[in-house]
């Protein structure tokens, strides 16, 4: 999952710089949602490793 997050962000990073190169603002807003989308996505994984990581503790 980790993988899709940051292959989210890089293809968010490079729709907005083509939409701003190219003065598409549909384009440039899409690229800002699909990084945000990714760095969203990457800190829930994050958040539910480190739970997993406590549980995992706790069983022992």
């Amino acid at each position: 999952m980790a993988d899709e997050s940051k292959f989210e962000q890089a293809k968010g990073n490079v729709k907005e710089t083509v939409g701003n190169a190219t003065d598409n603002k549909d384009l440039e807003n899409e690229g800002k949602k699909d990084k945000t989308s990714g760095k969203a996505k990457e800190k829930v994984e994050n958040v539910k490793n480190k739970a997993n990581d406590v549980i995992n503790k706790f069983k022992k």
